[in-house]
Order: C-alpha cells, then sequence, then structure tokens
C-alpha cells in the first residue's frame, strides 16, 4: 500500500462501501413505496369513476394508450397492469393491516400474491415471508404452488409447551408439515446415505426449502458423550431463532422411538454445543410417511423442543389441506410471528 496512505484505510473503505449500499438498498425501497403508492391511488381514481357509470375495458384500454403516450419512458401503464391496480386497491382498500405491508414488497410480488393467493391470512403469509427471507418472484409462486401457508399451519410440533413464550411463534413458523425435495437426483427408493449425500451436493435448494433462516453447521455432527460418539445427520442453524437445529433423516414412516434419540441429541447440545446467548436446541424429524396420531401421542409427553416433518421427492399438492386450517383468529396470532 502507499505510504502515504494509513493504515486505517482499509477500514475506512469498508465502512464507506458499507453505507453506500445501505443508501442504496433504502433508496430502492422508497422508490418502491412510492411505485405502490401510485399504482394504488390509479386503482382507486378508477373504482371511484366507476361507480355508477358503465366504464368497463374500453374505457381502460383508452386510459392505457393515453397514459403510454404521455409517459413514454415509463413502463407499467399496459392496459392488464391498469386493471391490476383495480384488483390491488379492490382487495386491500378494507384492510388497515395489510395496506402497510403492501408497499414493502415489489410490485411483481404483490400481483403474484393476487393472482395465486385466495384470502388475506394467506397473502399476508407470503407478503410477510417474502419480506422475511428475500423470495424473489420465481421462488414465490414455487413456494404458493407447494402450498407453504398450509404445510406451515398445519405442521406437528410440541413447540406449544416445550419453547418459550417469546419465540414460540416464529418457532412454529419454521417447521413445516412436509417438504418437497425435488431438486434432488434421486429415485424414490433411496437409502438415508443416498438422501444425506443427495442433500449436501444440493445444500442451498435444500435451505432453501427448509425456510430461508437456516445456516448449514455440518453433516454427521459428532458428539462425544463421555468414551461414545453420536452422530447427528445434519446440523442446521437458525438465524432468527438463535438455536441450533438438529435433522434426522428416516427413509421409512415415522417412529416413536425416533422422539426419544432426538431428545438426547438436544439434552446434549444444550449441554456442550449451545452458547450462553443462544435458545435451546431443537429437533426436526424428517421421514418419508407418519401417522399423525401417533407423531401426536409421541410428542406429548417430550421436553425438548421437537417437530415431525414428511418430505418428497417429488412435489405433489394435496387441495384438500385448505379444509383443515386452524381457525381464522389462531392463524392471524401466529403470523404476527414474522417480523
Amino acid at each position: 500500500m502507499n505510504k502515504s496512505i494509513p493504515e486505517e484505510y482499509g477500514n475506512l473503505l469498508l465502512e464507506i462501501k458499507q453505507r453506500i449500499r445501505s443508501a442504496q438498498y433504502e433508496a430502492l425501497k422508497a422508490v418502491n413505496k412510492e411505485l405502490i403508492a401510485l399504482y394504488w391511488d390509479i386503482g382507486k381514481m378508477i373504482v371511484g369513476r366507476q361507480q355508477g357509470n358503465s366504464w368497463g375495458k374500453s374505457v381502460v384500454e383508452q386510459l392505457a394508450k393515453e397514459l403510454q403516450t404521455e409517459f413514454p419512458g415509463i413502463s407499467g401503464f399496459s392496459a392488464r397492469n391498469i386493471w391490476n391496480m383495480r384488483i390491488f386497491y379492490v382487495t386491500y382498500y378494507q384492510n388497515e393491516k395489510l395496506q402497510p405491508m403492501v408497499a414493502e414488497i415489489s410490485w411483481t410480488h404483490n400481483i403474484v400474491i393476487l393472482e395465486k393467493c385466495k384470502d388475506d391470512l394467506e397473502r399476508e403469509f407470503y407478503i410477510r415471508m417474502t419480506k422475511k427471507f428475500g423470495w424473489t418472484k420465481n421462488v414465490l409462486i414455487h413456494q404458493i404452488e407447494n402450498q407453504t401457508y398450509e404445510k406451515t399451519l398445519l405442521n406437528q410440533t410440541n413447540f406449544q409447551q416445550a419453547v418459550s413464550e417469546e419465540i414460540r411463534n416464529q418457532a412454529k413458523l419454521a417447521v413445516k408439515d412436509e417438504y418437497i425435495f425435488d431438486f434432488l437426483e434421486l429415485g424414490d427408493e433411496h437409502s438415508e446415505s443416498q438422501l444425506e449425500k443427495a442433500i449436501l451436493a444440493r445444500v442451498e435448494p435444500f435451505l432453501q426449502e427448509m425456510g430461508g433462516m437456516f445456516a448449514f453447521m455440518g453433516s454427521q455432527y459428532r458428539l462425544q458423550i463421555d468414551d461414545e460418539e453420536y452422530f447427528i445427520d445434519i446440523l442446521l442453524y437458525h438465524r432468527l431463532l438463535k438455536c441450533l437445529v438438529a435433522v434426522e433423516l428416516k427413509i421409512g414412516k415415522f417412529l416413536p422411538e425416533y422422539v426419544g434419540k432426538m431428545q438426547f441429541y438436544l439434552a446434549a447440545l444444550d449441554d456442550t454445543v449451545k452458547q450462553p446467548d443462544e435458545n435451546p436446541s431443537i429437533g426436526i424429524i424428517l421421514c418419508k410417511s407418519k401417522n399423525k396420531t401417533i407423531v401426536e401421542y409421541a410428542l406429548r409427553e417430550s421436553n425438548k423442543p421437537i417437530g415431525v416433518a414428511t418430505y418428497q421427492i417429488v412435489s405433489t399438492v394435496p387441495q384438500e389441506l385448505k379444509n383443515k386450517l386452524p381457525a381464522p383468529e389462531q392463524v392471524s396470532k401466529l403470523l404476527e410471528g414474522i417480523e
């Protein structure tokens, strides 16, 4: 380095770069918020003019032509998008809770949610998750088509009694009832070793399917208890919950004894690996299939936080899930855990 430049220069450069990136991000957020506000106002004006008038498709098409002529350098004024602005306003104008949230994600994401979600609670879930995890449009579509909303709300855990109240809702939202591993190059028949190796070869999509807030800590994670060695299939860390997450892979159906083994792993992690400022470890048992009643009984007396989920190699979407969701007030309260 040039001798005339002080040693602290590197730290100064790093701080300035971080500040510039922060300013760029804030500028993009401000632009997006203004764009959403503009589209909201256009939708509101159209709805207001349509009341008592027989304004239809032809009026919107003419409006689109006029706006495109007047503002040739600005995209977004197609007839279809103007109709979307109207739908956008009609969908949310009576929901004071969601109105500020829609400005926190892009217009493209908003349109996907409008087109694919059927009620406000489902929309709230995907708005919050998109904001929290920075989902791209394609990831958002994938999550909706794989019914992440339903599979998250129907998960089987004992978190109600085994997790502290401060993080309980967030923990419940961190485990799904079913995971889709269609990115793995595996046949329907495979061993646990093959499943683990396939996951390790595709760690990034695996973490994304697990929920987006997980960091990979290791596979066959070694625990030594006195003179004995034990190995956790996959160890993750949940950045929001600030806790270790032990994942056990099972290629068959769920068996009650899996819970006892997981409790042992979690106790050992909490005693030997967990840092003082971290929350107690959580376990996820991933099986090919499960009987929900057996899982319920197996988890009932467990004093360690454990979730039991299934995995699929090929995406399947059972539409009947929507009819099994908790009551709306329960869903609304749970969604507050996604900040």
